[in-house]
């Protein structure tokens, strides 16, 4: 989706601002929603795509005066609602409503932190021949869908080379929507020039790698 989220590229900012030795967490809150955002996600109502695209998805006013972790925060309150997980009164109140049923929690300390060194690979067996090979010069997609997409809005109709085959791995566009369809299909690691992505007055000597799925791509 072309949202306020998509920043990559966009001027008029200011400088990012770099801080030396920058902690984890700058306060205690933020490691709770963190632990909070995980262990909800253990519930397995919701993937790590739709999570994205929930944040995607706040008001573009939020979303640009919000700090990293309230993003977080917002985007866990409107997917637990979604899921059933909590009602819209219960959020208002700050507490659960009366005789309400207390969920006993889908995992444990040790069995988050198996959970986490092993993680959720994204990696399919292909269902079909990739459509590109190393060297092939492509061309992204100019326009793209309402939904959630991996292809950043600066890398749009720019043409570059294949230079990474990844195997097939799901296709967040899909799995954001939660219907049960991965939409698994082969992945690129794809070199622009930054002359293509930037212009003639970027440096000839740099470049960008981005992965993009292939219904992104088409042959330049």
């Amino acid at each position: 989706m072309d949202g306020v989220h998509d920043l990559g590229g966009v001027e008029g900012f200011g400088r990012l601002p770099i801080e030396d030795s920058e902690p984890a967490f700058h306060d205690d809150w933020e490691a709770k929603v963190m632990a909070m955002r995980l262990l909800m996600a253990a519930w397995r109502k919701w993937n790590i795509d739709a999570g994205r695209h929930s944040v995607e998805t706040l008001p573009p006013a939020d979303y640009l005066t919000l700090t990293y972790y309230e993003k977080w925060l917002a985007s866990l309150v409107f997917l637990s609602e979604r899921a059933g997980l909590i009602t819209r009164d219960e959020i208002a109140n700050g507490a659960p409503a009366p005789g309400s049923v207390k969920s006993s929690p889908p995992i444990d300390g040790p069995g988050f932190l198996a959970l986490m060194a092993k993680g959720r690979p994204s990696e399919r067996a292909p269902t079909a021949a990739a459509k590109f090979a190393l060297g092939d010069q492509v061309r992204t997609a100019r326009h793209m869908h309402a939904g959630h997409t991996r292809l950043p809005r600066y890398l749009r109709g720019c043409v570059g080379e294949i230079v990474l085959l990844h195997g097939t791995h799901v296709l967040p566009d899909v799995s954001s929507r939660l219907t049960g369809d991965e939409g698994a299909e082969p992945l690129y690691g794809v070199r622009f020039s930054a002359r293509e992505v930037w212009g003639n007055d970027a440096d000839p000597k740099l470049s960008i790698t981005a992965d993009l799925w292939e219904s992104y791509l088409a042959a330049a």
